[in-house]
């Protein structure tokens, strides 16, 4: 039976404007220049450029915190606190992460979240997760967005994971385009081709 989804967890860009995705990604648009940069808790737009296409791990726990706990830090402020709690690591103009290990003991203890990380994530556990209640942060190739019939490798992008039936997984992805944004949908055999089995699963105790 094919359930229709709730759509109760809210969506987060990566990005400041979830309209202009598309040409941000095209670098159509330089980043400086999206309108809505500051929303992201970054001091500037220089900084919220520079930080924009490396927190969708970022995008992923600000829905998650709004779901649970009504509201959350914009990205950029978010990504702050994860490199002084060496979940991100920068090396110049280089950052390492997300790596998952810190990044989960920085949510338990920041935010008292539960945070588990799997890497050995099948699709059908992803399933009994949902069905729990928790959220996956799942390791995808970008290209999902646009369901590529063939993405160069799996993994190298993080989405959420909020619903499923028995034909799709529906995820909120950070850089989806506009259609494959909020409660985008995944269908089973599609999502092999870009899933690293990989992730870190969310949960709120106190519900």
């Amino acid at each position: 039976m094919t359930i229709t989804p709730a759509r109760t967890v809210p969506y987060v860009s990566q990005f400041g404007s979830p309209g202009l995705v598309p040409q941000l990604i095209a670098r159509t648009l330089a980043p400086e220049d999206d309108p809505a940069w500051a929303e992201s808790g970054a001091a500037s737009p220089e900084e919220y450029a520079w930080w924009c296409r490396r927190v969708c791990g970022m995008a992923c726990l600000r829905m998650a915190l709004v779901h649970w706990r009504g509201e959350a830090p914009g990205t950029v402020a978010l990504a702050h606190e994860c490199v002084a709690a060496g979940a991100y690591v920068v090396d110049g103009e280089q950052v390492q992460g997300l790596i998952y290990a810190p990044f989960a003991a920085y949510v338990r203890e920041r935010w008292g979240l539960a945070a588990t990380v799997e890497r050995a994530l099948e699709p059908a556990r992803v399933r009994e997760h949902l069905d729990a209640g928790r959220l996956p942060m799942l390791s995808v190739h970008p290209s999902v967005r646009t369901l590529d019939p063939a993405p160069a490798a799996r993994g190298g992008h993080l989405v959420l994971a909020v619903d499923h039936d028995d034909e799709a997984l529906y995820v909120n992805n950070p850089s989806g385009f506009p259609g494959t944004q909020h409660y985008a949908r995944v269908p089973w055999p599609d999502l092999y081709r870009f899933f690293a089995r990989r992730g870190v699963v969310l949960d709120d105790p106190s519900v």
